[in-house]
């Protein structure tokens, strides 16, 4: 069973609303891949020696061209655009679609997502760091501005990027679309005028000349694929953001747009380096006229801010999810638009992403550095999306195991030719984005790992909720007080650690014990009528528990409110908050983790924004209840 996209979900949206979000995805989902064209054709034939043979060329262009075709058509538009959780696509809502089909959850699966998920932060930081040093570099061409002032530049507009970003993107986005599109056009309409220089080049869509190319030239031939794979990164994002605009919105941008601009752009260059081999080295800039690269550089900064601003949301998106899911701590989140859900600032990711691309800029210094760092984080997430594919494919698409790996294999065996080829990059800066995913994905192990032994441990330390429940029953020595008391717990079977902290060091009990409990569903939004059940324990207790998508945030207050409805007495004035902090500290005798990874996890611990600001609670009706955990 294939679940369905927002377009059959919502019923069909209207022709006019579907070319509005066709509009609005050229900015927000293509602005990574849309910007290629700036250096992907140029290292590619850079690599191939700086002055190929015109056979040579006709192959690296028809490379280019069908990747498109295969990667981003194929795979992305037609398959995985296919494979939606509740409307929603990424690789964490691929994890949750695949543990759906197994019979428990797996932990090969949660591996391969943790993996996926760390090397997108990798693409995150490089992306706006080439695009931007890309764009800035066409100054050297169009002014007398002096090649030293590139790179001051370049990190000033990162620094104003990320510096307003706390202030929402809402009203900026509504620009994209229309720039976007303005950029789109006017790659089609370069390619065009050049075309003709050279109309031999049109032989690169037969794509004989591209398998030519890699059977005749050995080591060149995967040398230069590594560069020939910058086209197609920001392919991701066809299926990450398929949530805010459908699949019909993104097809259709793919299709119409995005497609037929890159390609015509890609032959037009071609046709440029066949005529005018000279103009290799800045190709891209050197398809405007004199009078109109001034113009096109100003454009093409528009063009990679938004590319870049799309990756710094998508990190955003990415880990509000992760720490829904349970694989990274509660980080803050701020909500920066009162009507979309969505617009979200996530302080600590925002700068920690900035110091990342400031430090790839003063260390690389060019973009044509920068790219051979650029692709292996890209394609390692590629691959672990086209392994989490096959299970859905096979079990909740019903199509079988056979059918499933024989429609996954082709595409595995491309990504990793891709992924060979970058790994070639390896000595040249490709060891970055690796390191920054591994690192990544020792915190996100490390936290897992640690909050199930934390989770077990105290467990098998807590006593039972009924027998807490009966025995208060019976009991005179607590004293009875007004007012409700909630105490949040994360396990609805046995008695929170405030609680019993609270009746053995006040004996005081309130009238009305509300047990918290909330959940995190393995969909993307729970409907309001589904958001809490409510159950009456006894006459002192009672249970609710409140289920939200891991992309949503939970909004405590406002949610026992409704809960009225189902008979709960709540009034935020007479209601305390009870809430256990934890600390952590390392047994002597070492636990269940290497005193390394005790120590990382406790470092995390202390990453996590306060519980009483993530679950929105008023501070003045709370009460907190320290107990110590030793690891």
């Amino acid at each position: 069973m294939e679940i369905a996209a927002p377009d059959e979900q919502h019923g069909e949206r209207s022709s006019r609303a579907t070319w509005w979000l066709t509009l609005g995805s050229l900015g927000v989902v293509y602005g990574d891949i849309g910007t290629s064209p700036l250096y992907a054709l140029r290292e590619s034939l850079l690599h191939a020696g700086g002055a190929p043979t015109r056979v040579e060329v006709i192959g690296i262009v028809s490379l280019l061209v069908w990747a498109l075709f295969l990667v981003v058509t194929l795979k992305y538009v037609a398959l995985l655009l296919r494979a939606d959780n509740h409307g929603e696509g990424g690789t964490l809502s691929l994890v949750t679609l695949a543990q759906s089909t197994m019979k428990s959850p797996s932990n090969l699966v949660l591996a391969l997502g943790i993996v996926g998920a760390s090397l997108f932060y990798g693409d995150a930081i490089l992306t706006p760091a080439i695009s931007v040093l890309s764009a800035v570099e066409g100054l050297e061409y169009t002014t007398d501005i002096d090649e030293s002032w590139i790179v001051p530049i370049v990190m000033g507009i990162l620094i104003i990027l990320y510096a307003v970003q706390s202030y929402g993107t809402a009203k900026v986005s509504a620009f994209f679309g229309p720039i976007m599109l303005v950029w789109f056009a006017t790659l089609a309409i370069l390619g065009i005028v050049h075309i003709n220089d050279a109309p031999d080049i049109l032989n690169a869509l037969n794509p004989l000349y591209a398998l030519s190319f890699m059977t005749g030239h050995g080591i060149l031939g995967f040398t230069v694929l590594g560069s020939v794979f910058l086209a197609v990164t920001g392919a991701e994002a066809l299926y990450a953001d398929m949530g805010h605009f459908g699949r019909t919105a993104i097809r259709r941008a793919w299709l119409f747009f995005v497609l037929p601009g890159l390609v015509v752009n890609y032959l037009g260059q071609g046709a440029l380096a066949l005529s005018h081999p000279d103009t290799v080295g800045n190709l891209f800039f050197s398809t405007a006229p004199e009078w109109g690269r001034l113009p096109l550089v100003l454009l093409a900064t528009a063009a990679t801010v938004i590319a870049a601003q799309a990756v710094i949301t998508g990190a955003y998106s990415l880990t509000h999810q992760a720490t829904q899911l349970g694989i990274l701590p509660r980080l803050a989140v701020s909500h920066t638009s009162e009507k979309e859900r969505g617009q979200i600032y996530m302080p600590k990711v925002n700068w920690l992403m900035l110091a990342g691309a400031l430090f790839l800029v003063v260390i690389f210094e060019t973009s044509s550095n920068l790219a051979a760092a650029y692709g292996i984080a890209v394609v390692g997430t590629m691959i672990v999306s086209t392994m989490l594919a096959v299970p859905v494919i096979a079990r909740l698409w019903g199509w079988g195991w056979i059918a499933a790996v024989a429609v996954a294999l082709p595409f595995f065996l491309l990504d990793s030719a891709f992924l060979t080829a970058n790994l070639l990059k390896l000595a040249d800066g490709g060891w970055i984005p690796l390191a920054l995913g591994f690192l990544i994905v020792i915190g996100m192990w490390t936290w897992v790992r640690g909050t199930r032994i934390v989770a077990e441990k105290v467990r098998r330390e807590s006593v039972p909720l009924s027998n807490v429940v009966g025995s208060m029953a019976k009991s005179k020595s607590i004293v009875r007080v007004t007012g409700t008391a909630v105490f949040l717990t994360s396990d609805t079977e046995v008695a929170p650690a405030a609680m019993m902290h609270n009746l053995k060091h006040n004996k005081v009990l309130h009238e009305q014990n509300v047990l918290l409990t909330v959940v995190t569903e393995p969909r993307p939004y729970v409907p309001r009528e589904n958001r809490s059940s409510y159950e009456k324990i006894s006459d002192d207790f009672s249970r609710v528990v409140l289920r939200y998508g891991y992309m949503e945030s939970p909004h405590i207050p406002r949610a026992l409110d409704r809960c009225k409805q189902d008979g709960l007495s709540f009034e935020i004035m007479s209601t305390s908050f009870f809430i256990g902090r934890r600390t952590f500290k390392i047994s002597p005798e070492g636990g269940a983790m290497p005193n390394w990874q005790d120590r990382l996890f406790i470092l995390l611990t202390r990453q996590a924004d306060d519980v009483i600001t993530y679950f929105r609670i008023p501070a003045g009706r709370v009460i907190e209840l320290g107990s110590q955990i030793t690891l």
